[in-house]
């Protein structure tokens, strides 16, 4: 089962090119903080602006750089069902560990339509697949009961991201999946409340700047100790609500850019931060002494 702290790593450029030295350097600090696992080319890792063998190349150098030391869930989902089977199948041929699988976006399946979608997926791969609920995304949710169909028809959906920003889903999942199924918060900000009514860790952005504070709120949490984990989110609340400043991942990356560990490069539509939320989001970042 996936538990503990995932960061959906970005997906580095440089001159328009996948910076693999930068996504090893990013990688290596990951292993290092102690993170459970890295979620390559999810929404972070932007995937839409990725051609397909970009994709490719990216999960496949995760799993390079990652070297079986922690875990590579891959992002490997689509709103076209054959995209997210072929993205998939490729996925669990370069060695990921697991799939990421968002809910169809654009095109708002109904819920059968969900269902088809997903199970489709799983019939075509031996990887673990979570599933990824994100309705101001993919302007859908899945269902409930939608999870527990596939659930009982596919052995290999273990669990959920789910970012809808709605702590009582937590408990609907939790009553209607059992302790087994794998819940993990899609929010940072929601990660403690999430966790206090059964989920057992997040998908985070937040832990690409800040790997170790994220993985030991986590592991308090999961160990017992809330009040650990709440002195931790609360020291670093303030860049938790920062880094969505602007869309995902523009200010992570222009984060990780004032770090110097990237070039602050981003593809089209998405752009550079404006000056004002760049110089809000620089100050956070020196209160939580991450910037001189």
């Amino acid at each position: 089962m996936f538990t503990g702290t995932y960061t959906a790593i970005v997906t580095p450029f440089r001159d328009d090119q996948i910076d693999a030295q930068a996504l090893e350097r990013l990688i290596k600090e990951q292993i290092k903080a102690g993170v459970n696992g890295i979620v390559p080319v999810g929404t972070t890792g932007e995937s839409p602006t990725l051609s397909y063998e970009e994709h490719i190349q990216v999960i496949e150098l995760a799993v390079k750089f990652a070297a079986g030391r922690i875990q590579v869930l891959a992002g490997s989902g689509g709103n076209s069902t054959r995209e997210a089977v072929y993205l998939t199948e490729h996925a669990e041929k370069v060695g990921a560990d697991g799939s990421l699988q968002v809910a169809p976006y654009y095109n708002k399946p109904t819920q059968e339509g969900l269902f088809q979608h997903f199970y489709e997926v799983a019939q075509h791969t031996r990887l673990p697949i979570v599933l990824y609920s994100i309705p101001s995304r993919c302007g859908i949710e899945i269902g409930v009961q939608t999870i527990q169909r596939l659930v009982r028809y596919c052995k290999n959906i273990v669990g959920i991201k789910e970012a809808g920003g709605n702590p009582d889903r937590v408990s609907q999942l939790r009553a209607a999946l059992g302790p087994n199924f794998a819940i993990l918060s899609g929010d940072d900000a929601l990660t403690l409340p999430f966790m206090a009514l059964g989920a057992q860790g997040v998908i985070s952005v937040a832990s690409n700047v800040i790997p170790r504070p994220i993985a030991q709120m986590v592991r308090a949490c999961n160990n017992g100790s809330p009040r650990a984990a709440l002195k931790i989110h609360e020291k670093y609340y303030p860049l938790l609500k920062d880094l969505f400043i602007e869309t995902n991942p523009v200010p992570v990356k222009a984060a990780l850019a004032m770090m110097g560990q990237i070039e602050e490069e981003y593809r089209l539509p998405l752009v550079p931060m404006s000056a004002k939320n760049r110089q809000t989001l620089r100050a956070t970042m020196r209160t939580c002494r991450m910037l001189k």
